[in-house]
């Protein structure tokens, strides 16, 4: 199959209700490829993220209880209502982790660079369809990371034994309603229902399994979660994402960096694995106000005033600064500002709000990896031609975690790849990014 036939196959293949509401995307010919090192790093890494969200889950604990510095849990905690919490520290959920682990990595000429963990993800009915559509397109489509079916029987081992699954969608997250409805559709002939509905409902039965698609910040929103809670505080349902937002909080990077934390870290995560973590996670600070004894300054920065951010050069100013979580601002490229980008007044804006917001919505700085520019291409269906692309690249695998406890894994479904032009500073989907499966090949 040439490339354009290839293109106009994927393009006919599009469920008639779509997979994102109101989003188009570009069409590649063929999957993106990764070469065998980077599957190989890509396949190993669901481990290592599981083992760095059980360590997380740990310290929070163990600044509760006075194990570890209480500014930890201090922060975490920062503007969560009281009822959040307490769901946070139930004795039921002490152990829960979320099922579906999908970190955003950016392709740099230093290899990966990690800039978010995200446990509420979506793309998982469209890195699903992308799959199921490319392994028809030939023999060579054979390499694609998960397969045909990775994504489907990985999103369906998640909920176990559970008789019915329900799929709980908010108002925020209606976009991913299609691609979740597709999905469905999908599983259902594998034996048990899966069923879409909306934040009102409270009605499953015992030993039911839900699947949390909305944010904690949206539970106003979300009239039936009390219940759904209680049931699953109670065991008579499963549910996932458990109610931690400490696993919504992108300041989890920041102690990931923080040294005082380095005796905890090595020891929960293992000389290797805490290695492997700093060499992908950019260096990452949060943004505490609090003033500085005057001989003390702010590691990698020598900045001894969060203050003297606004007076950094365009060419210093390679960081990333966003709220951490607990907000409607927290997710895609909403909240995120890029230092260099912005003007020394818009830059000196953002800082001052950053840091006046501390005590209700805590941020966070990253340092900025340039995604590397790597080729690729599309079909323009007005032209009817294949369009050559120097874009930049978000990788985003997604990892199932199956069984409990420690003896708990991780399976990698798939990975998508988002291909934005190269004059693209954020990467993220828009209409003119390129949406693909990979492959090895």
């Amino acid at each position: 199959m040439n490339h354009s036939d290839a293109a106009r196959f994927v393009r006919d293949r599009l469920p008639k209700d779509g997979l994102f509401s109101g989003h188009e995307w570009r069409i590649s010919p063929r999957p993106f490829p990764l070469g065998q090192a980077l599957t190989d790093e890509l396949e190993t890494l669901g481990r290592v993220l599981l083992q760095f969200n059980r360590a997380l889950n740990r310290l929070y604990q163990h600044s509760l209880q006075g194990k570890q510095p209480n500014w930890v849990a201090d922060w975490l905690d920062r503007g969560k209502p009281a009822d959040l919490l307490a769901w946070q520290r139930h004795d039921a959920f002490k152990n829960e982790l979320p099922r579906i682990i999908r970190p955003d990595l950016l392709l740099t000429e230093n290899g990966l660079s990690v800039t978010e963990l995200d446990s509420v993800p979506g793309g998982i009915g469209l890195t699903a369809w992308l799959n199921q559509t490319y392994a028809q397109l030939d023999d060579k489509n054979s390499s694609l990371i998960g397969g045909e079916r990775g994504m489907l029987e990985g999103f369906h081992a998640v909920f176990g034994d559970a008789p019915q699954v329900h799929l709980v969608i908010s108002e925020e997250s209606s976009t991913y309603r299609p691609e979740m409805k597709w999905l469905a559709d999908q599983l259902n002939p594998l034996g048990k229902p899966f069923t879409i509905q909306d934040a009102s409902f409270d009605q499953p039965r015992d030993g039911d399994a839900v699947y949390r698609f909305f944010e904690l910040y949206d539970l106003a929103n979300a009239n039936g979660h009390k219940t759904l809670f209680e049931k699953a505080q109670q065991k008579r349902i499963q549910l996932t994402p458990p109610p931690k937002p400490i696993f919504e909080e992108k300041m989890m990077f920041a102690l990931l960096w923080n040294r005082n934390l380095r005796p905890f870290w090595r020891q929960e995560l293992g000389e290797g694995f805490l290695n492997r973590l700093q060499k992908i996670v950019p260096y990452t600070w949060l943004l505490d106000p609090t003033p500085l004894p005057p001989q003390g300054a702010y590691p990698e920065l020598n900045l001894t005033d969060w203050i003297q951010l606004k007076t950094l050069s365009k060419k210093d100013r390679e960081l990333i600064l966003k709220i951490s979580g607990y907000s409607e601002t927290a997710w895609g490229a909403r909240g995120v500002s890029l230092g260099s980008d912005l003007s020394t007044a818009d830059w000196s804006v953002v800082v001052d709000a950053a840091l006046a917001a501390a005590q209700t919505h805590p941020h966070v700085l990253q340092r900025y990896h340039k995604p590397r520019s790597v080729h690729s291409e599309w079909f323009d269906f007005q032209t009817e031609q294949i369009v050559p692309m120097v874009g930049r690249v978000r990788l985003c695998p997604y990892y199932f975690v199956l069984g409990e406890g420690e003896s708990a894994h991780t399976r990698l479904g798939g990975v998508l790849a988002t291909i934005c032009p190269a004059d693209k500073k954020i990467i993220h989907g828009m209409k003119d990014a390129i949406l693909a499966p990979c492959s090895v090949f």
